[in-house]
């Protein structure tokens, strides 16, 4: 499982986890820049991210799997697929694009806290402003407690402001359109209707350019659908691996 923009392992949520495992081996890790890993001053990009999962898979001794990606997880996802074929045996892309060049853009609300700089914020403050971002209104007015839960486990390791911006300029570079015809995995696409990160019309975009993938839309879910609709979200995932 590969995890988006500055999140980590404490992002995901725990009844995904329980589920994937009872059945399945299941991997999950942080990206470069974020959570426990290294965070090298260098240039990042979604391939190299991409060659990080394969690296690891190759420490892991994990030939082959089921690879699930949300957001810039499933652009990560995506270059695997592209870029490692044999190492990818079916493809679950979340919450996700192609790239800038072929994409519908977030919302105003959206762009407005994904580029302001993080210099100066605290990490509560950058918290706060991105809860309205994953889940749908309605999900924050009636769920205060889970929300808690959410905001402390996203405070135990946090991304510095500097490796932000360096994932976040890996995305603004990433485009995987006139390549997506060539990804030979069994794929999934999965969205949520009220995302206002990743607007709904992406999934179909990417949907259509991958051969014989298949699109499931989630209608009360915001960016983050495996907190908003789980027990959906995980048996379209569970029934499309078995």
């Amino acid at each position: 499982m590969i995890m988006g923009l500055s999140g980590n392992t404490d992002w995901w949520d725990p009844r995904l986890i329980q589920e994937t495992s009872k059945k399945h081996k299941t991997v999950i890790f942080d990206n470069r820049g974020a959570g426990r890993t290294d965070k090298p001053k260098v240039a990042y990009t979604i391939r190299m991210f991409a060659d990080d999962t394969a690296g690891l898979m190759d420490a892991l001794k994990i030939e082959r799997a089921h690879m699930l990606g949300i957001s810039m997880g499933g652009m990560i996802a995506q270059e695997l697929a592209l870029n490692h074929p044999d190492k990818v045996e079916k493809l679950l892309l979340c919450s996700t694009t192609c790239g800038t060049s072929h994409s519908v853009q977030p919302s105003p609300q959206a762009l407005d806290v994904l580029m302001r700089p993080r210099k100066g914020m605290t990490d509560g403050e950058v918290v706060k402003k991105w809860i309205p971002l994953l889940f749908t209104e309605d999900f924050v007015k009636t769920n205060a407690s889970y929300l808690s839960a959410v905001t402390q486990q996203a405070l135990r390791a946090p991304i510095t402001a500097d490796a932000y911006q360096r994932q976040i300029a890996a995305i603004l570079n990433f485009d995987t359109y006139q390549r997506l015809p060539a990804i030979k995995a069994a794929t999934l696409v999965m969205q949520g209707k009220k995302d206002i990160i990743v607007p709904p019309e992406n999934a179909k975009i990417i949907a259509d350019r991958i051969p014989g993938a298949k699109l499931v839309y989630f209608e009360n879910s915001g960016h983050a659908l495996f907190s908003q609709e789980p027990e959906k979200v995980n048996k379209a995932l569970l029934e499309f691996i078995e």
